[in-house]
């Protein structure tokens, strides 16, 4: 599924074009632009936590990249080379949300990297390019994992949005993190 939400957020970021950079999406902090460093940090942070390193010395945006998919590629090729080690699954890493092994580190990123596919597909209209069955796989564990109170603070989403039951999955996984299919 990592591997999965990795190439789908890849495809989305190497086919954004310059005209979509100052689109809003639907992080209200975020227009595409801040969304693309964000999604560079986050896999610059994934490396960095399952490689023994402190995730929160990298800031939560890269900014200053002229060429975000040449950057996305290359800290992609890191990601993989780290993946490469099957060790990476049981070892402790630390992340800005507390201490795990490496396979639920690599679950929590696949969470946050469906999401914010969702984000950069929704904002650009390219929601038809995004996987539901990846989607799919990933609700339950986030619905898990991220609580349904007490949002805010250390927990950054906003409350959950009711949906129907036979929303897509997209759509529900976008609504438990806050954010307005």
């Amino acid at each position: 599924m990592f591997v999965r939400a990795l190439d789908q957020t890849q495809q989305l970021v190497n086919t954004t074009g310059p005209d979509d950079l100052d689109l809003p999406t639907p992080c209200d902090e975020y227009d595409v632009r801040t969304l693309l460093g964000h999604l560079l940090t986050v896999t610059a942070r994934i490396d960095l936590a399952l490689n023994g390193g402190d995730p929160l010395t990298i800031p939560v945006v890269t900014t200053g990249v002229d060429d975000v998919p040449a950057a996305w590629k290359e800290r992609r090729v890191a990601l993989d080379n780290t993946l490469a080690d099957d060790s990476v699954l049981g070892r402790i890493c630390t992340l800005p949300w507390g201490t795990l092994p490496g396979a639920a580190a690599i679950a929590a990123y696949t969470g946050e990297l469906a999401t914010h596919s969702w984000d950069l597909a929704k904002a650009t209209g390219r929601l038809s390019q995004l996987d539901d069955a990846l989607a799919a796989q990933v609700l339950p564990m986030v619905r898990q994992y991220v609580p349904a109170e007490q949002r805010g603070g250390h927990v950054p989403f906003g409350p959950v949005v009711p949906v129907p039951d036979d929303a897509s999955p997209y759509d529900q996984l976008a609504a438990w993190q806050g954010r307005q299919p």
